[in-house]
């Protein structure tokens, strides 16, 4: 039984050395930078689509709180006249304030939607910049695998 056991383990070592040729450790090592090069590409990818999708997003932000001062504004001007309005004309300039703030509102309410809908656009598109650069990736280490397999298998 143990001179099983000695042939199995001598067999063992032979094939791990026989693996280990130049020819495929150089192989290796090319698969290794073509792998560390498209993980690289990969990051840089990742990269700017996040700055993508975040400039979008603070773009986006920056406009519903432009839109809201606007409104604030039109709200402010509106309570100024009701103020300086006569007591028989300030139901009129009630009314005329309330209709202006409300028109604000509606432009705000549709600047903060084609804003939201741009930055939501914005991080779909980097979602799938990612997806793409992910892929790119693995076929770049699929590829360097079966190198690597085929180069050992010739020596």
């Amino acid at each position: 039984m143990s001179k099983i056991i000695a042939t199995l383990i001598a067999g063992l070592f032979a094939t791990a050395a026989f693996a280990q040729t130049p020819e495929v450790t150089k192989a290796q090592q090319e698969a290794n930078k073509d792998i560390a090069k498209a993980e690289q590409k990969e990051m840089k990818v990742d990269a700017k689509a996040d700055k993508k999708a975040n400039k979008a997003v603070a773009k986006a932000d920056q406009t519903h709180a432009e839109a809201q001062a606007k409104v604030n504004t039109e709200a402010a001007k509106a309570n100024e006249k009701i103020a300086k309005a006569d007591p028989e004309d300030k139901s009129k300039a009630m009314a005329k304030g309330e209709k202006n703030v409300a028109k604000a509102e509606e432009k705000a309410n549709k600047k903060a939607v084609k804003a939201d809908a741009k930055a939501i656009k914005a991080t779909v598109d980097a979602t799938e910049d990612k997806a793409l650069a992910a892929n790119k990736t693995d076929a770049v280490k699929a590829k360097a695998a079966a190198e690597v397999k085929e180069t050992a298998a010739k020596h």
